[in-house]
Parts: C-alpha cells; sequence; structure tokens
C-alpha cells in the first residue's frame, strides 16, 4: 500500500507529450485511445467519485489503457481548489497497487471546476473553456484533430436534468463523441423510471448514454458467455430438461450503517433484485445472440436479455418473503421508526419460454446476514435411478457454483466415489479459483468492475450497459407487488443480525425451488473446512448416527468420513491440519478408523 504523505504531486498543467513510454495493450489499434479525451464527473466531491470513479481512472491509467494526453475534470457544487480536490483524493488513491509516481502523474491530469448548481450555465461555459483550450492545445502540439469527452454523472436522479441541459447547450464535443455514465437508482417504480429516462433522453440519445449497472462489470458475470456458448457440454444442460432451480444469491455481514435514511426509501428488492441480481439473470438465461463479441454484439446481446423479460410475468405476493434485522430502524438516519422497510427478500419467479418453462428462478437478498457472498447457483435434476445402481444411496445432486465475491471461483459440485474400500458415491467439486489459478505467481490481478465498465464506454461497447426497454421491462415485472407492499403496509419477518435470515426463509426456498440439500457436503474454502447449512448447538443421537453412518464402511470411519461427519453435526475445522489432530486423538490405536463410539465421544468432549 502507498503511503499518501510520500505522494508530491506536480501542480503544473499536462504537457500533451507528457507520456513519452507506452505499452502495446488490446486498445492500442483503436481509434479513440490515438485521439484527445476529456473526462469530466460530475459530482466529484461526492463518495462514489473518491471511493470508485477516480481510483477505476487511475487503474486504466496506470494500465495505459487510456489515451497518454487525457485529462480528467471534476464538477461539483463543493467550492474547492484544483489542489484541494487532489489532496482530498489521495487517500483513495494511495489505498490501491499504484506507484507514487504514477499517482502524482495521475492527480497532475485532474482539475476541478464548481458551480452554483448542477446546471449552472456560466460555470459549464467556462469548464467547457477550459476544455476547447486543452484541445486545441493537443492540435496544435501532436496534430490531434479529434477530441472525444465521456461524462460520469455520480449525481442523484433528480438533478439529471439540469445537468443534462447544462452539458448539451455548452459543452458537449464538436470534434469527436460525447458519452454519459449515468448511475443508479433508475427509479423506485416504473413511473419513475419513465421521468428519469425521460430527463435525459431530451437530451441525449440513447445510443450516448451508458446506464452502468457495476455487477455487469465483475469477471464471472463477463465470463457467462464464454462459459455458456465455449463449452459444448453446458449449452447440451442448459435447459429444463436438466435444470432444477436457478437460485441468484447476494448477503452482506453489515447493516445500512449510516446509510437507513436512502435505504429505507428502496429496499432490498429495488436496490439488489429488480436490477443487480435480474440483470445477471438474464445473461444466465438468454438464449444466444448472432454475435458475442466487437462492437456490433451490444444491441445483439441486449436484445436477447429483453427476450427474457418479457417472458417473464409480474411478480405477485405469494411468491415473496420479506425480513427486516433487528435494531433496523435504530440507524439515526432512518425517519419511520415503524418502518417496514423489507432488508431481507427471498423471491420466485419464471421465465416462461421453451428452454426454462417451470424451472423456478429464485432471487435472495439480504443485509446483516452471516456472510458476505454474491453467487450464480444451478441445481440440476437427480441423476436417473442413481439411488438403485448404488443400493438405496441417496445420490446427491450436480450443482454449477460461480461465485462472485468474495474470491472469484467456479466449482461443479459432483460425485465420485467414496476414497478407500466404500463404494458409496460421495459429492466433491472440480474447482477453479482465479486468485490460485491466475495469479498467485502474478503482479497482476482482475480488474474491478468499474474500470471494465469505464473503458467499455470509451471503446463504445453498449453490450454490459441496460438499454432503456430493459428497464422498463424490469419495472413491469416488479412494479406491482412493490406497490402492494407499500400499499398494504406488509410486515416483514424479523431476524438476527448475523443469521442466515429469518424463521421459516429456508423452508419458503425450499418448497419453492425444489432444491435438495446434501447436509453431508463439505467445502473447503482455502484451508477452511465449513458446513454448508446451519446446525443445531447440540445435535442429537439420532443426527449423530445418521451421519456417521453417511460415511461408515464397515461401522468405521477414516479421517476423511470422521471430518465431514463432524462438519454435520456442527463441529467444524479451520484447517485440515486441526481435523488430522482431532482424530489422531480419537483414534488411541492409532488403526486409521474409529467407531461409532469414539465419534460421538468426541462430539460430546468437543
Amino acid at each position: 500500500m502507498n503511503n499518501s504523505s510520500n505522494i508530491v504531486r506536480r501542480r503544473q498543467s499536462v504537457p500533451v507529450d507528457s507520456r513519452t513510454v507506452e505499452k502495446v495493450t488490446h486498445v492500442s489499434n483503436e481509434k479513440w485511445i490515438k485521439e484527445g479525451l476529456s473526462i469530466i464527473i460530475v459530482g466529484a466531491s461526492g463518495d462514489l467519485a473518491k471511493k470508485k470513479t477516480y481510483p477505476s481512472l487511475l487503474s486504466l491509467f496506470t494500465g495505459q489503457l487510456l489515451p497518454p494526453n487525457v485529462v480528467i475534470y471534476g464538477y461539483a457544487r463543493s467550492n474547492i481548489t484544483n489542489e484541494q480536490l487532489r489532496d482530498k483524493l489521495v487517500p483513495y488513491l494511495a489505498a490501491g497497487k499504484a506507484k507514487s509516481d504514477d499517482i502524482e502523474d495521475f492527480l497532475s491530469r485532474c482539475y476541478y471546476q464548481s458551480g452554483s448548481s448542477y446546471g449552472d450555465l456560466d460555470s459549464w461555459t467556462s469548464l467547457n473553456d477550459s476544455i476547447t483550450k486543452y484541445e486545441q492545445d493537443l492540435k496544435d502540439a501532436k496534430g490531434i484533430d479529434n477530441s472525444n469527452r465521456l461524462f460520469y454523472f455520480a449525481i442523484p436522479p433528480n438533478v439529471f436534468a439540469e445537468t443534462g441541459e447544462a452539458i448539451k447547450q455548452t459543452c458537449m464535443s464538436q470534434t469527436g463523441f460525447s458519452r454519459m455514465i449515468v448511475e443508479k437508482p433508475f427509479g423506485r417504480d416504473l413511473e419513475s423510471c419513465k421521468d428519469i429516462l425521460n430527463r435525459l433522453g431530451q437530451y441525449f440519445d440513447e445510443k450516448d448514454l451508458y446506464r452502468i449497472d457495476h455487477y455487469l462489470g465483475k469477471e464471472l458475470v463477463q465470463n457467462l458467455m464464454v462459459m455458456r456458448w465455449g463449452n459444448m457440454w453446458m449449452e447440451n444442460m442448459w435447459n429444463r430438461n436438466c435444470v432444477q432451480c436457478i437460485m441468484l444469491t447476494f448477503k452482506e455481514p453489515f447493516g445500512t450503517e449510516g446509510r437507513g435514511g436512502y435505504f429505507d426509501q428502496y429496499g432490498i428488492i429495488r436496490d439488489i433484485i429488480q436490477n443487480h441480481l435480474l440483470q445477471v439473470m438474464c445473461l444466465l438465461c438468454m438464449e444466444c445472440p448472432n454475435k458475442l463479441d466487437g462492437p456490433e454484439s451490444g444491441e445483439k446481446i441486449r436484445d436477447e436479455k429483453v427476450r427474457v423479460l418479457e417472458a417473464m410475468s409480474p411478480v405477485t405476493i405469494d411468491e415473496v418473503f420479506l425480513g427486516q434485522y433487528e435494531g433496523y430502524t435504530d440507524d439515526e438516519t432512518i425517519t419511520n421508526k415503524d418502518s417496514n422497510c423489507a432488508t431481507f427478500a427471498i423471491i420466485r419467479c419464471f421465465i416462461n419460454n421453451p428452454r426454462w418453462a417451470g424451472v423456478p428462478i429464485i432471487f435472495k437478498a439480504g443485509k446483516a446476514l452471516n456472510e458476505r457472498k454474491a453467487e450464480m447457483r444451478v441445481q440440476f435434476k437427480s441423476a436417473p435411478a442413481a439411488e438403485t445402481l448404488f443400493g438405496g444411496v441417496e445420490v446427491p445432486r450436480n450443482e454449477l457454483v460461480m461465485k462472485l465475491q468474495p474470491g472469484e471461483s467456479i466449482y461443479l459440485k459432483s460425485n465420485i466415489k467414496t476414497p478407500g474400500f466404500s463404494s458409496a458415491p460421495i459429492q466433491t467439486e472440480l474447482e477453479v479459483k482465479y486468485d490460485t489459478r491466475y495469479f498467485a505467481h502474478s503482479a497482476s490481478s482482475n480488474p474491478d468492475a468499474y474500470s471494465r465498465l469505464i473503458l467499455d464506454v470509451l471503446r463504445g461497447r453498449s453490450a454490459n450497459f441496460v438499454r432503456q426497454d430493459e428497464l422498463i421491462r424490469a419495472w413491469e415485472i416488479f412494479t406491482p407487488v412493490l406497490h402492494q407492499i407499500d400499499a398494504e403496509n406488509i410486515r416483514p419477518h424479523s431476524y438476527k443480525v448475523g443469521s442466515r435470515g429469518p424463521d421459516g426463509a429456508d423452508n419458503f426456498f425450499s418448497r419453492k425451488s425444489g432444491y435438495l440439500r446434501n447436509d453431508a457436503y463439505m467445502w473447503e474454502d482455502g484451508n477452511i473446512c465449513r458446513r454448508t447449512t446451519p446446525a443445531d448447538e447440540k445435535s442429537s443421537v439420532a443426527v449423530i448416527k445418521a451421519a456417521f453412518d453417511k460415511f461408515a464402511s464397515n461401522d468405521k470411519i477414516d479421517i476423511q468420513g470422521f471430518t465431514g461427519a463432524s462438519v454435520m453435526c456442527g463441529e467444524g475445522f479451520k484447517t485440515m491440519e486441526e481435523a488430522h489432530t482431532a482424530f489422531d486423538i480419537v483414534d488411541e490405536n492409532s488403526e486409521g478408523r474409529i467407531s461409532f463410539e469414539q465419534f460421538k465421544e468426541f462430539l460430546d468432549t468437543a
């Protein structure tokens, strides 16, 4: 990590030929990278800009994925200078992996323009004069005739209209493209969404509007195109004949943390499910476009996403389970202390087309839960006649899991023979962990979602952005049930902070999805062994015996069976070494196998 106090920034203007050493990248031959570029961050003094936008631009800058003479202008109402803006940015930029010299170079390109409002025409005219001078200097010194402008709206929707009008009147590029990146929220229902769309649509063409959903910039989401249509085995089983259910999950271990005033106006369905998870679901379930890469692919991909949404009926209240964590309204920013705002929700939908008819699509999202996780999970149907073939032994269903965060990974839960003398099927995983597979011995790492998406805008690639008709159809699906929840003051179920969610949520999920959980499955995340489902604090003798028998051969279990049965009974191990140590203590005679009595005694004393 860089020490921000060691960063000494240059204060003079950036020479138009300042970067002389350039490396070849995958965008080196594209037209825009050889032209001028001004990036204007509207709302530059806000948290989003400081925490996400500027650090992502720094990442692109250090990777030489921006034109060598790029300049970045911030616009906001705060009355600060260029240097004060730079001082505010330093801690956020220094928190990453960039070198001090690169941060210094980047900051020297950052300028600031204040305005009395976001529609202040005089201030926007002044900013345009500064950008125009830069573009003229670039033309005189380098012979670059074309210069582009990228506007990043890190502002609330209520100022979109005045901002858009001011930019349209005063600050559009005369020699290149002018593109707008727009942040959510895109309304809280269908009518407010249409209003927001109209505020910018009256000033800019749809082709120049890039509505950002950062989940579409995540590695595992962008991987779906190659994963689905670059593998023969996947497409052949990606349908209602093989798939039991599809689950999209988002979990956070913290609550609103001072953002309750904002969150209480939206809730978990609007904040997460209606946009992030729904967008991911579209890519997971859509039909194959006839082009998947390149500038022309954007509209084709988004056409297919819309077709998925058009095949979905509006959500009804009987398909919804709501929760709210205890102490939610203690947040001082929440004024309605009797709020029914949901911080947890499970929703079931169906896609009524030939590929997916009858397959439950489950969205699950919550705050203040027991872990941080975002994933796509597909459970396949049971293998035909498997229990008969294997002598009545339960054979777990296969699952494909794609973890978006934390620790990007893909694993396919598959069945193999239990190692050793037993022939009983046992579930394990075929797994790719991105950190260990691709980055363990490299200084490089996966770029963040915002960096990917900003680069897509510069390249004119629209596939990973939300089109107007997508937004409208998404709100048509969710608005009726959201209005019903508000109008009838439907109360969410209460749940404890740090739990899996409200009582009854797991039963609702199982009933609506048809999902069969394999309680014997043990997942090793790195070197941490943990159970995939909750266990009672004290397992009964029947539960202990069932767990033991799951792994037993000739009435005894080995170290693998000991570890799996222990986890099933709620006794997890931090590492496999810890599991081996515990087993060695129980296995007093070093037989390599222990009896049920020995196993039960271990649990009783653990």
